[in-house]
């Protein structure tokens, strides 16, 4: 990204979503840490991407909050500037439907979501996969990253090879330890 694109998100205004993403503050994770900073941490992988699109960057901040504060109410993201609308049409791409299976959801995105949808959950999971490697369940670890291959791995390759590849690294490295786990050195 060049010094000038990195000055377009100059009249990008992410303090309310930021505030708004604090209510996941407390939200653990399987991978320890809170909700709030995998919020952040998906932000910044889609900056460290180039991606400088304000919808997508503000859906990055809350794409969790439906799906994980009960009773959420919606005028409050709905009301937060002019994109808000747009910013709420992303977030519910990536939003796991009640009763919708992990893998359905994953294909619908696939399937159907628009091209920001695709690039928010590859964002997405790179932060997940990234604290997966604070996970210790082995159960876990393989469970997800046969998901990740299964299912995202399509939708980075559709959407952005880059993504792909850090995939593809996170991956391999969750699989060795499970490997070396299983299998200790002697």
């Amino acid at each position: 990204m060049t010094s000038y694109e990195m000055l377009m998100l100059k009249g990008t205004y992410l303090a309310p979503y930021i505030q708004l993403a604090t209510l996941l503050i407390g939200k653990t994770r399987e991978g320890g840490g809170n909700m709030f900073r995998h919020q952040i941490d998906t932000m910044a992988t889609l900056i460290d991407y180039g991606y400088i699109d304000s919808v997508l960057l503000k859906a990055s901040l809350v794409h969790d909050v439906i799906e994980d504060i009960p009773d959420f109410n919606l005028n409050v993201l709905l009301s937060i500037d002019y994109e808000s609308p747009a910013v709420y049409e992303l977030v519910r791409q990536v939003t796991r439907n009640p009763g919708e299976s992990k893998g359905e959801f994953l294909t619908r995105v696939r399937s159907s979501g628009s091209r920001n949808a695709k690039i928010l959950k590859c964002a997405d999971r790179i932060s997940n996969m990234i604290a997966l490697g604070f996970v210790i369940s082995p159960e876990f670890i393989s469970r997800y990253t046969g998901e990740t291959v299964r299912y995202v791995y399509p939708i980075a390759e559709e959407v952005d090879k880059r993504m792909l590849g850090e995939l593809e690294s996170l991956v391999d490295s969750r699989r060795r330890y499970l490997s070396a786990i299983v299998a200790p050195p002697v």
